[in-house]
C-alpha cells in the first residue's frame, strides 16, 4: 500500500522530478509529458464519473480503468531495466501493465457494443451529458495515447501499456454511445451540410 504524508517535497524546484528507480528527469521530457498526458485523461474519467450511479457496469468498469490507468503511470514511471532486468515484466518492485488487463479492456468493449445500433456515420461528440463527458475523456485518452507514442519515439516502453491506452479509447467511445440509449440518440455527421 502507498503512504503518502507530505504532499509537497521541495525536490522538484529545479524542474527535474524523480522516477521510480530514483532516477530525475525534466518535467518536460516526453516521459513526463506522457505521464502527465495519462493523469489527465484519468481526471476526465473522473468527470464522466460524476453524473452516473456507481452501480452501473459501465461506473464499475471505469472505476476499474482508473485504478488501471495509476498503474500505467506507474509504468511509464519505470524505464525499461532500471529495476526489472531486460523487458517489461512486473515484479516484486516493479509495477507493469499486463496482457490481461488489455484483454479485460476488450472484454468490455464487445460486451457494451454488443446491444448498440449499428453505426452508419461518424459520431459527433454529444448527445446527452452523460455521452459529452465519455466523448472528451475519449479525446483526453487519444491525447494521451499520442503522448506515449511520442515517448516511444525516444524510449521503449511496455507494448502491453500502449495496448492499454489506445483500447482505452475504443471502450470511451463505446460507453459514449451507451449513453445515448445505445446509440439511438447519437448525433451524426452529415459530410458537407452546411456548406
Amino acid at each position: 500500500m502507498v503512504k503518502l504524508n507530505k504532499i509537497y517535497t521541495r525536490t522538484g524546484d529545479d524542474g527535474t522530478t524523480g522516477l521510480v528507480d530514483g532516477s530525475r528527469t525534466p518535467k518536460n521530457s516526453p516521459r513526463i509529458a506522457a505521464i502527465g498526458a495519462v493523469d489527465e485523461a484519468n481526471s476526465a474519467i473522473g468527470a464522466a464519473l460524476v453524473p452516473l450511479p456507481r452501480t452501473l457496469p459501465m461506473a464499475e468498469a471505469l472505476l476499474r480503468v482508473q485504478n488501471d490507468l495509476f498503474d500505467l503511470g506507474a509504468d511509464l514511471a519505470t524505464p525499461k531495466g532500471a529495476l526489472d532486468g531486460e523487458g517489461f515484466e512486473p515484479g516484486e518492485m516493479v509495477l507493469r501493465v499486463v496482457a490481461a488487463q488489455v484483454e479485460w479492456i476488450e472484454q468490455q468493449i464487445d460486451a457494451f457494443n454488443a446491444d448498440l445500433e449499428p453505426l452508419e456515420s461518424f459520431v459527433l461528440p454529444g448527445g446527452s451529458e452523460e455521452a459529452a463527458r465519455m466523448h472528451v475523456a475519449r479525446a483526453s485518452v487519444r491525447a494521451a495515447e499520442r503522448a506515449v507514442a511520442d515517448l516511444a519515439v525516444h524510449e521503449e516502453v511496455n507494448p502491453a501499456g500502449a495496448a492499454y491506452i489506445n483500447r482505452l479509447s475504443d471502450l470511451l467511445f463505446v460507453l459514449a454511445r451507451c449513453c445515448n440509449q445505445q446509440g439511438r440518440a447519437d448525433v451524426t455527421w452529415v459530410p458537407g451540410k452546411n456548406r
